[in-house]
């Protein structure tokens, strides 16, 4: 869902009745209020609600309008042409509450020193490096949470970000920002952590580890094992890949675009015949761990 259908399902519910947009005639979420669960009443001009409505709007969308529209409200957002997904705003959400934290700290320091692009902020929070591509609304929804004045626009991410610590004892290069917006345990036990941005592994060509141990975090995933370690593995051969320990998320479950595309399970020597066999296992399940789902300090404990 959009804040747009949000909005009117918000009007529908104080007014009882709305027009119909172009938006509203298209969305999934009205058509199955009117014609699966019949709480909604439409003709080409107009959306009605039935006496039914305002106790299913109250149970499965009064609490969520709320908490957006304050939240867009207080970032002064919130106009008639907003138009962000549900998701996005949640994401919006989760990283103004790690600014409030001051888990954003660092990483917005190195933002700011590298000019890191809009494809580079659209790969750590939405891992996907066209994501943010036409969304004026969104980008500028980053830049008020990030106080950040701009984003470049012309250049590729360069940058690897770093999570630094005193007295470090090894390093984890993350395929994910995640674990990098969570610094009190790396840095407690002393781990450093890197992100260089999913595929974007060239960059790694000059980085040094300073002769320090280093390991990888990554999705337990095709793109992560077969496309993106390999890669990394090229440009460090010393580096280790960290065995998980998070739970097996279901492929098809979790609407996960990364798919098994058949078991290569030999075609390199990188894997270890215990990291074979986990392989196997997910793909048998159709299954994936996701990096964030993993205990860092867990995987990290025989090795610091």
């Amino acid at each position: 869902m959009n804040w747009v259908e949000l909005r009117a399902l918000n009007q529908l519910y104080e007014n009882g009745k709305v027009k119909v947009t172009e938006t509203l005639a298209q969305s999934g979420e009205v058509g199955y209020l009117v014609n699966s669960l019949g709480v909604l009443e439409r003709d080409r001009k107009e959306i009605r609600a039935t006496s039914d409505f305002n106790v299913l709007y109250q149970r499965d969308y009064l609490n969520r309008y709320l908490k957006y529209s304050e939240f867009l409200r207080q970032l002064e957002i919130l106009t008639p042409h907003t138009r962000l997904e549900e998701t996005d705003i949640n994401i919006l959400i989760d990283i103004h509450q790690k600014m409030v934290r001051g888990d954003l700290d660092e990483l917005r320091k190195q933002i700011i020193a590298s000019d890191e692009s809009v494809k580079g902020v659209s790969l750590m929070f939405f891992k996907n490096e066209k994501y943010l591509k036409h969304k004026g609304s969104l980008i500028d929804a980053l830049k008020k949470i990030l106080k950040v004045e701009h984003f470049s626009y012309e250049k590729d991410q360069q940058y690897i970000y770093k999570l630094e610590c005193y007295a470090p004892k090894a390093i984890v290069l993350c395929e994910n920002l995640d674990f990098l917006t969570k610094p009190d345990k790396p840095r407690n036990h002393h781990i450093e952590l890197w992100y260089a941005g999913g595929k974007n592994v060239p960059k790694l060509d000059f980085s040094s580890t300073r002769g320090l141990p280093i390991y990888y975090s990554c999705d337990w995933d095709y793109d992560g094992l077969y496309i993106i370690y390999p890669l990394v593995k090229e440009k460090i051969p010393g580096i280790c890949l960290l065995y998980p320990n998070g739970a097996h998320k279901s492929i098809v479950e979790s609407e996960h675009k990364s798919l098994w595309k058949g078991p290569r399970l030999v075609d390199n020597n990188i894997f270890s015949e215990r990291e074979h066999q986990l392989i196997s296992t997910l793909i048998r399940e159709d299954c994936w761990i996701i990096e964030e789902s993993n205990d860092l300090i867990e995987m990290m404990k025989d090795k610091i």
